[in-house]
């Protein structure tokens, strides 16, 4: 899976925002906000087309933290991106 073509993240007054641009923004009208770590799933997904998995291990290199963490944290964030239409593949 990957981030959609045409969404970019930028930061912004130390928050990070993506949004969708030319033809998608007329689909998807507004932002999306992401914390630290959401922001470094969103680069991992928008580099090159990832699985659950490698974003588990990204988390996990990154940050320090469990794979039972990792895995959960991983998931729902796919989730709620698969849920807003923001991912391509699967």
């Amino acid at each position: 899976m990957k981030i959609k073509k045409g969404f970019v993240l930028e930061e912004v007054a130390g928050s990070y925002l993506a949004c969708a641009t030319g033809k998608l923004a007329k689909s998807f009208a507004g932002f999306v906000r992401l914390n630290e770590t959401g922001a470094f799933l969103w680069r991992e997904l928008s580099s090159a087309d990832k699985t659950v998995q490698d974003l588990v291990a990204a988390l996990m290199n990154e940050y320090e933290i469990d794979e039972a963490t990792a895995t959960h944290d991983a998931e729902i964030f796919v989730n709620n991106l698969q849920k807003s239409g923001i991912l391509e593949g699967s």
